[in-house]
C-alpha cells in the first residue's frame, strides 16, 4: 500500500520546508491550499507555483472564505494595520486568526480520509512562534485525538517543525540541499513581499534573524538539528 501524506501548504518558509521534507519519506504527497480571502492573494499563487516546481502529487486550494466573515484578523481585513517589529505588547498579536489551524487541520483531516493518507503534516511551531495558542504541541494532540474519535479512522497530524527554532528550520532546508529556494521563492511576510520581505513585520524579523543565526554557526545549528530530528 502506498504511503501517502497532506501537507497543509501555505507556500511559507514553514510549509514549504514541510514540504521538502516529506517528499522523500511519502510515495504521494498531497498539498492543500486554503483561499480564506487573506490579505494577499499572492501566497496562493506562491503554493501552486510551489508545489508544481517541487513535484507534490496533487495540489488543491480549497474555499475557506467561511473563515474570513467569521475571524477579524489584520491578516483577512485590509483596514487593521500590520504590526511592525515589537510594536505590539498586546498577548495575542492582530495576525492572529482565530481558528484558523482548527478549520484548516480538520479539513485536511477529512481530506486525508477520503484519499486514504496516513498523515496530515503542518508546519506549526511552539518554540519559534507569534505567541499564537493554536501553534501549540498541546493543541495539536488534542485535534489530532478528536478528529481520530470523530472519523473512526488513524491518522497522525505531523509537526516537525514544533521543537525547531527559526535557524534549525533553515538548516532543514539546506540539509534537503533547498536553501535557496526557500530563501527566494517562498512568501512568509505578512505585506506579501516574497523572498526576503518588508524587513518591518514579525514575520520577516522572525525570518531573518534565523537566516543569519544559521549562517552564521551552520555547523553548530545543523548538529542540533540532525539531533532533533534523527538526520543522517
Amino acid at each position: 500500500m502506498k504511503k501517502k501524506a497532506v501537507v497543509v501548504f501555505s507556500g511559507g518558509q514553514d510549509s514549504t520546508t514541510c514540504l521538502i521534507h516529506a517528499l522523500p519519506l511519502y510515495d504521494e504527497v498531497h498539498c492543500i491550499t486554503f483561499d480564506y480571502g487573506q490579505r494577499h492573494r499572492a501566497e496562493i499563487e506562491v503554493a501552486q507555483q510551489l508545489a508544481k516546481q517541487l513535484g507534490a502529487t496533487v495540489h488543491k486550494v480549497l474555499d475557506a472564505s467561511l473563515l474570513n466573515e467569521l475571524a477579524i484578523s489584520s491578516l483577512t481585513r485590509d483596514n487593521i494595520p500590520v504590526p511592525t517589529v515589537n510594536s505590539s505588547g498586546e498577548s495575542l498579536p492582530s495576525t492572529f486568526v482565530p481558528g484558523r489551524n482548527i478549520l484548516f487541520l480538520t479539513l485536511a483531516s477529512i481530506y486525508a480520509y477520503q484519499v486514504k493518507a496516513e498523515t496530515v503534516i503542518t508546519g506549526v511551531c511552539e518554540t519559534d512562534f507569534s505567541g499564537y495558542p493554536d501553534c501549540r504541541d498541546e493543541f495539536v494532540k488534542a485535534l489530532n485525538k478528536a478528529v481520530e474519535l470523530g472519523m473512526e479512522y488513524r491518522l497522525r497530524l505531523e509537526t516537525p517543525l514544533m521543537w525547531l527554532n527559526k535557524s534549525e528550520t533553515w538548516a532543514l532546508a539546506d540539509h534537503h540541499h533547498q536553501l535557496s529556494l526557500v530563501r527566494e521563492q517562498t512568501l512568509t511576510c505578512y505585506n506579501g513581499v516574497i523572498g526576503s520581505g518588508c524587513a518591518n513585520c514579525d514575520a520577516c524579523n522572525l525570518r531573518s534573524r534565523g537566516l543569519n543565526e544559521y549562517l552564521g554557526n551552520k555547523a553548530e545549528v545543523m548538529n542540533s538539528l540532525r539531533s532533533k530530528m534523527n538526520l543522517q
